[in-house]
This record gives structure tokens, C-alpha cells and sequence, in this order.
């Protein structure tokens, strides 16, 4: 009969092996339950409005051919968010503060500027999203909802002083809804299985498609993430080296199922899109029009499961990005700003775009875009420190892993660098 001593030592399986025959499975299961969190709230990010405006518009315009997109975004995160997991464990300190002790004051500066304009994007795309949820479920105008959104944020956020694994709860739970509403939008939208899992694996950018591409991709890998996991991460860090390592195990287990989570997600939005708005020759331009076109299309339950889960996507990704957003200011500038004058401040911007009258879809994939060409300030440094031998000890990357998370830096750059050429030059 085949064991747990019989499967390949990886690390991951030789630490469930070890721990088992020490102290039974039910102990074990419930250590790696009670460790499993960081890359959660990290995950929101992945799965945010502004993911919903770049997915429902690629399903939309292009059916399912973006799916490969959505997946290398995702096999990108994943590596980059246990590069800053790894980081936090092995120093102590995050990426913000490791970026103003190592670089010139003129570099640090510069860095801390491009990260508050991520996470200012970043929270545009969230309060948005959940202005636009209160909409739909209770006819709310978007300033109301707006404000609500914000204010709903703060009160999470509560959580976060003294109460902070039930601030993971709570996210984890938001999670949990919308994936369970999107579990049942593919299930009423009955997509195409064959073709979908053709444009998984099988790479191509239709004409007119980079501007979406690079959009999901910076809704996927978000600046504001890399720096929010080296702090979440301190946690779950003991003063013990090997305890750490142990630890890097459980945080690689982490992302591996947070990340792989919010894949199924963003994947199964533009899956949904293409299905119903593609299938049907619907040009999606906007969330609200998305969601009046389920009802008749899919019915009254599909519409309702669509908003629930842009509410929840909207709160919980609001509040990571705030919390984002403390740990960038906390960094750089050793400033701590309270939670409730942050949110006001943030808030600013999206309050700015409802008054103005601009669209909250356009809105959204312009703001993911602009993260992408953020995201590259955030990679880089968190490569080279990863990689120093000298500040890492043990935890420092090995060559592959350096070479391929540069070569995933190289692959954004360059998209970023064509949708330039494309937008300027034609």
C-alpha cells in the first residue's frame, strides 16, 4: 500500500511527512490551516474589480483566446509572491523598508512615488467596483455607494490592530463568495469546455488585443501586492532560522492555493464573458450593461450571483489595498498615517471619476494598465535583494530562479514597451 514515506521528498511533502509521524495528521492539518493566510489577502488583489473590467472585456471582444494570458499572469504571481514571502521570512523587514535602507535617497524616493500611485490605482479600481455592486443589488447612486465602500473598508480594517487573524477570516470569507458565485455563473453559462481549454495552453493576441493583455496582466501581478506579502508575512516569522524555513515551505503551500484560487476566478469571469457576450455578439462596455445582460440571457439568478461577488470583490481587495498602501508609507517614509484618514484620501480619486461622469469599465482597464507599467519598480528590486546572497543567508534565490523572475520581468517590459509602439506609432 502506497505511504506518505513513499511519495518524492519535495519539501513541502518531506514537512507533511515529518509532521505527521510526530504528531498525527489531525495536528498537522489543523498547523497548516492555522498557517494558510498571508497569500489570501494577498490573492484579493488578484481577483479585484479592476481584474473584472480587463476579463470581461477580453472575454467579451476576443471569446475565450486571452485565457493564456490570464494563466501565465498567474504562474508570474505566483513566483513573485513567494520571492517577497521569502524576502520577509529571511530578513525581517518588508520590500519598502529594504528599498530605502539599500538605494539612494533619489531612487528611494522615486520608488515610493510609483508604489502610492499603484496603490492609489489600485483602490480607484477597488471603491469603484464596490460603488458599482451597491448599485446593482440596492439602486444606490455610485457616490453613496462609493462612500459606503470606504466606509465598510474602515471597519474591516478595524480588525487589523489587535484582532488580525479574524481580518484574515473575514478575507478569506469574501473569497469564499466569490468563488462560490462563480462557480455557478459557469455552471448557467455552459461554456464551451473544448475551445476554452484550447486557448489555455496555446498562446495567440488577436488584433486590437494588446491593450487588454497588458491590462490583465497588470490586474494579475500588482505592485502593491509584491510589497503587501513581505509585511503580512512577519506573522507567520519566528527568530528562529529553521523555524523560517519551515515557514517558507508553508508560505510557498500558501500561494500555491491563494493564487491558484483567484486563477480559477479571473479565469471563469472571462470565460463567463465569452460564453454569453462573445457567443452572442455583445460588445460588453460597461459592468452595469454586463450585469442587466445576464438576467435575460442566463436569468435572474446569474445577475444576482455576478453582483454579490463584485461586492465582495470590492470590499475585500479595498482593504488589502489600504493596508498596502500603510505598509508602502510605513517603509519608505517610517510614517504610520491613521486607517481612517488614509481612506478618506483614497477614496479622493474615485469620488473624482463618479463626479466626472466617466465610465467605471474604461476606468478600470486603464488603471490595470498603468499598474503594469508601474509593476517592473517593484520586480526588480525584489529580484536583486532575493538573490543577494550577503542579505539572505540561506533563503537566497538560486540562479534559475533568478533568471526566470527576470525573464518574467523582461516579458512585461516588453508588452509594455509594444502597447507603446502600438498607441504612438500605429
Amino acid at each position: 500500500m502506497l505511504t506518505l514515506s513513499d511519495l518524492p521528498q519535495l519539501p513541502a511533502v518531506k514537512l507533511f511527512h515529518d509532521s505527521v509521524a510526530r504528531h498525527g495528521l489531525g495536528y498537522t492539518l489543523k498547523r497548516i490551516a492555522a498557517f494558510l493566510g498571508p497569500a489570501f489577502l494577498v490573492s484579493v488583489g488578484y481577483m479585484d474589480p479592476g481584474n473584472w473590467g480587463t476579463d470581461i472585456e477580453g472575454g467579451s471582444r476576443f471569446g475565450y483566446t486571452l485565457l493564456w494570458v490570464i494563466l501565465a499572469s498567474n504562474l508570474i504571481a505566483i513566483l513573485m509572491q513567494t520571492l517577497s514571502a521569502k524576502l520577509g521570512l529571511a530578513t525581517g523587514k518588508t520590500l519598502p523598508e529594504l528599498c530605502r535602507d539599500r538605494f539612494s535617497k533619489p531612487v528611494a524616493f522615486t520608488l515610493w512615488v510609483t508604489a502610492e500611485l499603484a496603490a492609489i490605482a489600485t483602490d480607484l479600481a477597488e471603491v469603484l467596483g464596490g460603488a458599482v455592486a451597491f448599485k446593482l443589488l440596492f439602486g444606490l447612486p455610485l457616490i453613496a455607494g462609493a462612500i459606503l465602500t470606504g466606509l465598510i473598508v474602515g471597519l474591516i480594517l478595524m480588525l487589523e490592530e489587535n484582532k488580525f487573524r479574524y481580518l484574515e477570516i473575514t478575507i478569506i470569507s469574501m473569497v469564499a463568495i466569490i468563488g462560490l458565485a462563480y462557480l455557478a455563473e459557469i455552471f448557467l453559462s455552459r461554456p464551451a469546455f473544448g475551445e476554452l481549454a484550447y486557448h489555455v495552453v496555446v498562446p495567440n493576441l488577436p488584433p486590437g488585443s494588446v491593450l487588454v493583455a497588458v491590462g490583465i496582466i497588470g490586474a494579475t501581478v500588482m505592485p502593491h501586492n509584491l510589497y503587501l506579502h513581505s509585511a503580512l508575512i512577519q506573522s507567520r516569522r519566528s527568530a528562529d532560522p529553521a523555524a523560517n524555513k519551515r515557514a517558507l515551505t508553508l508560505a510557498k503551500l500558501d500561494s500555491f492555493i491563494a493564487l491558484n484560487g483567484a486563477w480559477l476566478v479571473n479565469s471563469a469571469i472571462l470565460i463567463m464573458s465569452a460564453a454569453v457576450f462573445y457567443a452572442n455578439g455583445l460588445r460588453v462596455i460597461s459592468i452595469e450593461e454586463a450585469h442587466k445582460t445576464l438576467a435575460p440571457l442566463l436569468g435572474p439568478m446569474s445577475a444576482f450571483a455576478f453582483a454579490i461577488a463584485l461586492l465582495a470583490s470590492g470590499l475585500s481587495s479595498s482593504t488589502t489595498a489600504t493596508m498596502a498602501g500603510q505598509v508602502i508609507m510605513d517603509g519608505f517614509l517610517h510614517v504610520r498615517v491613521n486607517v481612517w484618514l488614509r481612506r478618506a484620501v483614497t477614496l479622493i480619486p474615485a469620488l473624482v471619476v463618479i463626479g466626472l461622469g466617466l465610465d467605471p469599465l474604461n476606468i478600470l482597464v486603464l488603471s490595470q494598465v498603468s499598474l503594469s507599467f508601474q509593476l517592473p519598480l517593484a520586480m526588480i528590486p525584489l529580484i536583486l535583494f532575493t538573490h543577494d546572497r550577503a542579505l539572505m543567508g540561506g533563503f537566497a534565490n538560486n540562479r534559475l530562479t533568478t533568471g526566470l523572475a527576470f525573464i518574467f520581468a523582461g516579458v512585461i517590459i516588453a508588452l509594455n514597451a509594444l502597447l507603446l509602439w502600438q498607441t504612438f506609432v500605429g
